[in-house]
């Protein structure tokens, strides 16, 4: 019998929509609306190229150098973006997550608690996916400490939006964001979150998105764009997504 790379297919349908998630970190591995995908998907024997639709935790984006503090004792995680000497989105995108319960219209899957380097701690994490055939998709992610002590926590979600056209430049774009977040070559804020009045990131009043802005003097950028706006796609380190129990948010790297 022949496994996919991404593990078991659970498929969810509710009206016009149609998404897969996968056994493998249980990432959503596509996303339809009346047969047109909303997200860039892969095949089931393809690993989630870029990281298309993971959901990344204990933690999202970098830890600079693998090396955090909590509770007062230092840390040091697996660097598993070598290239940038950094630790990137957790832990569990890479393990098998347990179902919980699948019907036609939702799948809930677990991942089991245990410790692993750099990270002694014990968090049970439930994602839920649910289909609507009326407002769509709605996902909950729900962590609980299960360990004998407290433990730092985070989770975002890495899906990549399509219109379906081989370049967005000639799309318009409404991103309600008053705020980007610079960054250092090796993906690391550089920075606090910086306005985004006169620079190429303001789309809160809707214009194309190959219209350029010359950016702010003093505040050239770093190779951020749109999606890394606060209200963006993208998570920071600190931030949550659905619920939590007894876990405490991971500490902002150094």
């Amino acid at each position: 019998m022949t496994v996919p790379l991404t593990g078991q297919q659970y498929q969810i349908s509710a009206g016009p929509y149609r998404a897969t998630v996968t056994e493998l970190g249980a990432g959503l591995r596509e996303l339809m609306y009346r047969q047109r995908p909303l997200i860039a998907g892969y095949e089931p024997d393809e690993l989630p190229p870029a990281g298309a639709g993971q959901l990344l935790a204990p933690w999202p984006n970098r830890v600079d150098g693998g090396r955090y503090t909590f509770g007062g004792t230092e840390f040091q995680l697996a660097l598993t973006e070598p290239r940038r000497s950094n630790a990137i989105h957790g832990l569990t995108r890479w393990t098998a997550w347990t179902r919980i319960r699948h019907n036609a219209s939702a799948v809930v899957l677990r991942s089991v608690p245990h410790g692993s380097q750099g990270y002694p701690f014990c968090v049970e994490i439930d994602a839920e996916y649910r289909l609507d055939p009326e407002a769509g998709l709605h996902v909950a992610i729900t962590a609980a400490n299960r360990g004998s002590h407290a433990a730092p926590y985070g989770t975002g979600s890495h899906p990549y939006l399509t219109v379906g056209t081989p370049a967005i430049d000639s799309c318009e774009l409404t991103l309600h964001a008053a705020f980007w977040l610079p960054t250092d070559d090796r993906g690391i804020p550089s920075g606090p979150p910086a306005a985004v009045d006169g620079t190429p990131y303001d789309f809160r009043k809707t214009r194309t998105i190959g219209t350029t802005r010359p950016p702010v003097a003093g505040n050239p950028g770093s190779g951020c764009g749109p999606t890394r706006a606060t209200a963006g796609c993208r998570s920071s380190p600190a931030t949550r997504w659905g619920r939590s129990s007894a876990a405490r948010r991971w500490p902002s790297s150094p």
